[in-house]
């Protein structure tokens, strides 16, 4: 088991995240498929080796939605990295203990397509469902540990929103 010290010592994950806005102005979040509690988060994942942060983002949510890259308009790229840690019990079980937490570079995109363009049923599914949901009630819907995380992206793209 990993005492506190070692994991603050850690380093944090390179990582992206989308937030996908349709023509209405709702938000894509997904259920995730590994917990059975609400827990609920936009398209985000890691950055691989030479891989630019905007080219993950548009890999991340190909893999988590089957969104294409023709069906989105990158809109911005939130000005500074978002950190979150995770709690600690579940810093040993995520990416093998390597990290303890995300630091996202977050993308704001328009979708493009209908919602039939929209698959989870991806090749390594994520999400067991999916909705549009109002930027005012997006945070209460994510796991509180991301909470502020969330508020924070709502805020760096407040203007285009």
């Amino acid at each position: 088991m990993l005492t506190e010290a070692q994991i603050h010592a850690l380093p944090y994950r390179p990582c992206v995240g989308v937030m996908l806005l349709n023509p209405a102005g709702l938000v894509f979040a997904g259920q995730r498929l590994d917990n059975p509690e609400p827990a609920w988060q936009m398209p985000q994942g890691g950055v691989d080796p030479g891989e630019s942060p905007r080219d993950a983002a548009l890999r991340e949510l190909w893999e988590e939605t089957g969104v294409t890259q023709g069906l989105v308009e990158v809109v911005a790229e939130a000005a500074e990295p978002v950190r979150y840690d995770l709690p600690f019990d579940l810093v040993p079980r995520l990416w093998k203990g390597r990290f303890r937490g995300q630091e996202q570079r977050w993308f704001l995109m328009r979708f493009l397509g209908q919602d039939s363009d929209v698959r989870i049923d991806t090749e390594h599914p994520e999400f067991r469902e999916w909705a549009w949901v109002p930027t005012s009630t997006l945070v209460e819907r994510i796991v509180p540990f991301k909470r502020a995380v969330y508020a924070a992206v709502l805020e760096a793209f407040r203007d285009r929103l």
